[in-house]
C-alpha cells in the first residue's frame, strides 16, 4: 500500500494529508469533550480538614460512598495531626484564605471564631434540611456549639472524659475500683499494678505539649483539685497551693507510674500502649474506649473520671465540622457535613465497618440502636452520663470569669496553653522542676491576665 501512495501524484498526496489531518482533528476533539464529561467539569471540590483519629480515618474510608450519591461533589480530606490541625485550620480562618471548606473544630473554638464572623451560622441550612434532625443532637454538645442560640458546627464525635482500665490486669494485682473513684484510689491502684520488669506501666496520661494535649486531662485534675488558671479579677493563679498540688500529682504519678517516654505522649499513643497490653489504666477522652480492640476491647472497666473535691470532673469535646465564611462552595460544603453527621452516616458506619466504630455522643438515638448497644454497652451510658455531667459554665471549685473545663475560653488561650504545656512538658521530662515550670507558667498567664484587668 505504501507503494500505490509515493505512486500517486503530489496534489493528490497533498489532498489525502489535508483530509487525513481533519479526520484526527475531529478525532481529537471528540476525544476531549468525552474526557470532559467523563471528568464531569461541573463537578465541585471541597477540601475538609480533619484530625489524625481513628473516626476520621473512617470518614475517608466512606467517603466514597458519598460521592456515588452524589456524583456533582468531589470530597478531598486532608487528615492532621492535632497539634498541626489547630495550627492551620486557625490561620486559615484569621487570614481569610479560604484553603479549607470545612474544618474539624471543638467546643473551643466555635463561640469565639462565631464572634469574629470566621465561621458560617450553620442555623439557616440545618432549617432547610427536614432530613437533618437537630433536636435529636445531645442537648449539652448542641449548646457548647452554639453562639447566641445558633448552631455554628456539627458535632461528628462527641465526648467526655473517663477511667479505663484493664480488669484482667487489676484483677491479677488484688485491685479494685468502682464507677466514682477518687485521684487518690487511681494513684494507689496505679503504683500497685505498675511492672516495668513486664513492659506495664500503671497508668498512661498525656504528656505531649499543647493545650488540646496534655493540658486536656491535666486541667480537670486542676479544677477538681480546686485550681483554677484565673480568679475573678484575672489575675494568674498557676502559683497557688492548689495549682500547684495538681500538677506536682499529675508529674509525680507519671514518673512513678507512668509509661515510658510521656513527655511525647498523646491521645494516639497512650491508645496504641492500652491497646497493646502495655497499660493498666488509661485517663483520657470517652471516645477512646470506641477504639479499642483485642483483648483491650474484651476485658476493659471503666469509671467516671476521678475526682478529689470537685465531682464530675470530666471535660466536653466535640469534634465538630464548621464551615468557614470564606468558603466559596457552602452548598456542597453543608451537603457533606449534614450527611457526615447524620443518622444515616452513623448507621452506615455500622454495617460497613463494624458498630464499635460508631462516633460516639453526639446524638441520642445511636444509643438506642441494638446493634451498637451490643458492642458499647458497657461504656456508652457512662459516655453519656459523663457528657450530661460536664458544666463548662462552672468548671472549678470557686466561681471564675471564664467558661470551659479543659481550657480557658478566650482567644489567647490557644497560644497560652501551647506555651504552659511546654513547660510542664519539660517537668515531666524531669529537664526541669514543677515549681520551676509554675513560675515560668505564671508568668506567661499573667501576662494574658493583663489584657482583661483593665
Amino acid at each position: 500500500m505504501s507503494d500505490r501512495i509515493h505512486r500517486l501524484p503530489w496534489r493528490a498526496r497533498t489532498r489525502s494529508n489535508v483530509v487525513f489531518g481533519i479526520l484526527v482533528l475531529m478525532l481529537s476533539v471528540l476525544a476531549s469533550a468525552c474526557g470532559a464529561g467523563g471528568s464531569n467539569s461541573s463537578q465541585t471540590t471541597i477540601t475538609v480538614a480533619a484530625v489524625g483519629n481513628p473516626q476520621m480515618e473512617d470518614l475517608q474510608k466512606l467517603v466514597p460512598e458519598f460521592e456515588k450519591a452524589h456524583s456533582d461533589i468531589q470530597v478531598k480530606i486532608v487528615i492532621l495531626p492535632e497539634n498541626q490541625l489547630r495550627q492551620q485550620v486557625t490561620q486559615d480562618v484569621a487570614t481569610h484564605s479560604g484553603r479549607f471548606d470545612l474544618s474539624m473544630i471543638g467546643t473551643y473554638e466555635v463561640p469565639l471564631w462565631a464572634k469574629n464572623g470566621w465561621i458560617q451560622n450553620l442555623a439557616p441550612y440545618v432549617q432547610k434540611t427536614s432530613s437533618y434532625q437537630p433536636d435529636d443532637l445531645v442537648p449539652g454538645v448542641a449548646k457548647a456549639l452554639s453562639y447566641k442560640g445558633s448552631l455554628y458546627a456539627v458535632p461528628f464525635y462527641a465526648e467526655s472524659s473517663f477511667l479505663m482500665y484493664r480488669k484482667d490486669f487489676l484483677q491479677a494485682a488484688g485491685v479494685t475500683l468502682s464507677q466514682t473513684p477518687t485521684w487518690d484510689e487511681v494513684a494507689a491502684a496505679a503504683h500497685k499494678v505498675n511492672n516495668p520488669s513486664k513492659g506495664i506501666s500503671g497508668i498512661c496520661l498525656r504528656g505531649l505539649p499543647g493545650w488540646g494535649e496534655q493540658l486536656a486531662p491535666l486541667d480537670t485534675i486542676v479544677n477538681t483539685f480546686g485550681g483554677k488558671w484565673f480568679d475573678q479579677q484575672w489575675n494568674a493563679q498557676l502559683t497557688q497551693p492548689k495549682f500547684r498540688e495538681a500538677v506536682n500529682f499529675y508529674v509525680n504519678l507519671i514518673k512513678t507510674a507512668g509509661e515510658p517516654g510521656a513527655a511525647n505522649s498523646g491521645f494516639s499513643e497512650c491508645l496504641n500502649a492500652y491497646n497493646g497490653g502495655k497499660t493498666a489504666m488509661w485517663y483520657d477522652a470517652t471516645v477512646g474506649a470506641s477504639n479499642f480492640t483485642g483483648d483491650a476491647a474484651a476485658n476493659s472497666g471503666y469509671a467516671l473520671a476521678p475526682t478529689r473535691d470537685k465531682p464530675y470532673s470530666g471535660w466536653l469535646w466535640a469534634w465538630s465540622l464548621g464551615m468557614p465564611s470564606t468558603s466559596t462552595k457552602k452548598d456542597a460544603a453543608w451537603t457533606f457535613a449534614s450527611w457526615a453527621t447524620s443518622q444515616d452516616y452513623i448507621k452506615l458506619v455500622g454495617t460497613k465497618l463494624g458498630w464499635n466504630h460508631v462516633p460516639p455522643g453526639t446524638r441520642t438515638s445511636t444509643y438506642q440502636l441494638p446493634d451498637y448497644q451490643k458492642v458499647a454497652g458497657s461504656f456508652a451510658q457512662l459516655t453519656l452520663d459523663s457528657i450530661t455531667h460536664a458544666d463548662v459554665d462552672h468548671p472549678t471549685v470557686d466561681p471564675v470569669p471564664y467558661t470551659g473545663i479543659q481550657y480557658v475560653d478566650i482567644p489567647e488561650f490557644q497560644n497560652l496553653g501551647d506555651q504552659v504545656s511546654q513547660q510542664f512538658a519539660a517537668a515531666i521530662a524531669g529537664s526541669t522542676s514543677v515549681d520551676n515550670a509554675l513560675q515560668q507558667a505564671q508568668q506567661l498567664a499573667d501576662a494574658v491576665g493583663k489584657k482583661y484587668r483593665g
